[in-house]
């Protein structure tokens, strides 16, 4: 059973009423709040509905209101703890302590949206808004660098429907780009041929001169390392948006 323990008195009252501080501290709480004859779940209803009873609603109800929170009572409970003692002490002193219930069971329940949900699947974390990109994407794109020392690795994440636009890789001598899908499901295509569809665990590789595009299904969410290969001169030009009539043909 978890121990209860007080210094509100001490802090309060020490200096003014020292033996009031110590019977509240060391007593009530000390001993009474400890005793376990009683669940402490049931004590924290109990002093709830003997405060409601006697029409105290000040902080003294706040902190037992928390109290019974923090030990197993749900907003459903204290709900019906309220609603039936208002029957019986009064339908305003019910109202007064709805209010101050209110305040304490306020927590509005977290909700993870899609790209959170996305998030617990893949390894990599998807990053910020790939904003200094986003003239070059059709949607939304976010990017985290996993290297960038040695060789550029950088996790691209592609929100639903989203894909960049036709670019080429241009280099010397090497270059290229190296793709390792690692979530959700995106495609990949050369200029004039079909269009690749791409899951995790798939590599593309992309020598540089080829005109190409990849992306996100319509239906997914979509990731893939995107790695720079060396080169001599390397630079990257981009092209025309990949069209919706193009874009529509893909599931």
């Amino acid at each position: 059973m978890k121990k209860i323990t007080q210094d509100a008195g001490k802090k309060q009252l020490g200096d003014f009423a020292p033996d009031f501080a110590h019977f509240n501290d060391d007593i009530l709480f000390g001993e009474n709040w400890n005793n376990q004859d009683i669940d402490l779940k049931t004590r924290c209803i109990i002093t709830v509905v003997a405060l409601m009873s006697s029409g105290i609603t000040d902080s003294s109800l706040i902190y037992h209101l928390q109290n019974a929170k923090n030990n197993g009572v749900s907003q459903t409970e204290i709900s019906a703890i309220i609603t039936h003692c208002g029957f019986y002490v009064g339908w305003p002193k019910a109202w007064a302590v709805f209010r101050l219930a209110k305040e304490v069971w306020n927590e509005k329940k977290e909700t993870n949206s899609e790209k959170d949900l996305y998030q617990n699947t893949i390894i990599f974390p998807i990053g910020e808004k790939n904003d200094g990109f986003k003239q070059y994407f059709t949607g939304q794109s976010y990017l985290y660098p996993v290297s960038k020392d040695q060789v550029g690795i950088f996790n691209v994440t592609f929100e639903p429907g989203c894909r960049n636009n036709w670019h080429i890789h241009h280099a010397k001598t090497g270059g290229g780009q190296i793709l390792i899908c690692i979530g959700g499901r995106g495609y990949y295509q050369e200029f004039g041929k079909e269009a690749i569809e791409l899951n995790p665990g798939d590599c593309i590789n992309i020598p540089s001169g080829v005109k190409h595009w990849h992306g996100a299904a319509k239906d997914s969410w979509f990731s893939h390392l995107a790695i720079e290969v060396p080169g001599n001169e390397t630079s990257n030009e981009w092209l025309e948006p990949v069209s919706d009539d193009q874009y529509k043909k893909f599931k």
